[in-house]
Parts: C-alpha cells; sequence; structure tokens
C-alpha cells in the first residue's frame, strides 16, 4: 500500500486546491510558445521543457497545454524518467515505444505515463557546453522512432530554447520570470521540511512520503507541496 506505515497525511480543510495553467509573460511565455511550435511541427501530442536552477533542482517550467503540463511534471512526483536521464547523461534519450523496456527503466513512470495515453518520449538536453540548463521533452500517442529530419528539428528547437534562456538571462525581467517558474521547487523544500518535523523523519524519507501521497492521490507534486505549505495537508504520526 503506498504511503502506509510511520504516517499518515490528513488533509486539514475540506478545500481541494486545483491547479491551474500557469501564464507569465515575457520569458516564459515564449518558451510555451516554442513548446506549441515544436509539438505541431513533430507532430507530437505535446512538449514541455524543465529547466535546471543555479542548485541543479529541476522544475516544470513550460509546456504546450494544460495537460502536457501535468504529464511533464510525473518526472518530479516519482524522481525517475527520461528527462531526468537526459539531463543527468547530457545527451538525448530517445524512448520510440514505453512499452518496451521503459518498464523495467523507470517502472513507476512509465505505468503513469502510458496510463495517459503517451506510448514515445524523446528527451533532448538544453546545453551550452558544459552547462546544463534542463530538457525539451517532446510526447506522442503512438509508438515510433523520430525520423532524421524530426531529429534535426527537434534538436533545433531545443537551441532556440537555450538562446531564449540566454537572451532572458540579460533581462531582470526574464530572471524575474524564470524565478517564479521554480517557485514550486522552494516549496516542495519547504514542505519536506515540514513533513521531517511532523514525523521526525529524515529529509529524504519526507520527500519519499509526499511523493508517495502524490501518487496515491493522483495530484502533482508541487499542488501537495503547496497544501503542506499553507497547512491545508499535514503529515501525522500513526498509532494505531
Amino acid at each position: 500500500m503506498i504511503g502506509a506505515g510511520r504516517g499518515r497525511a490528513r488533509v486539514v480543510t475540506g478545500r481541494t486546491r486545483r491547479r491551474t495553467f500557469p501564464k507569465v509573460g515575457g520569458i516564459v511565455e515564449l518558451l510555451e510558445r516554442v513548446c506549441v511550435d515544436a509539438a505541431r511541427a513533430l507532430s507530437a501530442s505535446g512538449v514541455g521543457m524543465s529547466l535546471m536552477a543555479s542548485d541543479g533542482v529541476h522544475g516544470m517550467a513550460a509546456a504546450s497545454d494544460p495537460n502536457t503540463a501535468r504529464i511533464e511534471e510525473l518526472q518530479f512526483t516519482f524522481g525517475e524518467g527520461p528527462c531526468i536521464d537526459a539531463a543527468a547523461a547530457g545527451r538525448p534519450v530517445l524512448v520510440p515505444d514505453l512499452a518496451d523496456g521503459a518498464m523495467r527503466r523507470w517502472p513507476v513512470y512509465a505505468t503513469a505515463v502510458l496510463d495517459a495515453g503517451i506510448r514515445a518520449v524523446f528527451a533532448f538536453p538544453l546545453q551550452v557546453g558544459a552547462a546544463r540548463l534542463g530538457v525539451l521533452d517532446v510526447f506522442r500517442t503512438s509508438s515510433g522512432a523520430m525520423s532524421r529530419p524530426e531529429l534535426g528539428q527537434a534538436l533545433a528547437f531545443a537551441d532556440q530554447v537555450v538562446m531564449t534562456l540566454l537572451d532572458g538571462q540579460e533581462r531582470t525581467t526574464g530572471v524575474d520570470e524564470l524565478d517564479e517558474a521554480f517557485e514550486h521547487r522552494a516549496q516542495l523544500f519547504q514542505a519536506q521540511g515540514m513533513v521531517m518535523v511532523q514525523l521526525g523523519i529524515p529529509l529524504a524519507e519526507a520527500l519519499a512520503r509526499i511523493r508517495a501521497h502524490a501518487y496515491a492521490a493522483d495530484r502533482p507534486l508541487s499542488e501537495v507541496a503547496a497544501d503542506i505549505v499553507a497547512r491545508r495537508l499535514c503529515f501525522d504520526i500513526d498509532r494505531a
């Protein structure tokens, strides 16, 4: 049973916060447009983009549509997936058929993404030399490899994202907007600390508890973290 054991989460109020797809002007809006253009050009069901903060923490920054935003965030809920591997390795991770081998490599992520109707994922790292900025993820509802021209287009879109990010870093407004895109990662750290204190467990285990609750409740990790920080959700020691 997921989440069973030392602590149990309880909702403090009866209100359930519904996640809305963020709309921020400037650089984030430009990134969303790149995702939309890439989805159309690559015959994808959606394209998502995750960025890496200076401290190495990843966060979903933009997506072509709300459903893809939710799918993009699954990698952080489960801590596994092609995009995380692509960021770590600094090279593309191409999965033309999630039903072929992905279940062994990313058992939880692959199951959730397949349930969402996705059959193929292609992850392209965003980097400048040795500096890794994040990952561009292409999702398809049908299995099959990308053609050579499509791979070239995907790499071109990844380069476009990198240029957009570098241009944004030169403008104060761009930095502020990227900080807002990572706000939910700061909330996650704060939520970890709160659960650690509530249950008297190590920080790493607190993250595992939060992830387990998000998975069991079928909610985005960022949404659960926000509820913990706002004290709408509390993890109590299970004395039963």
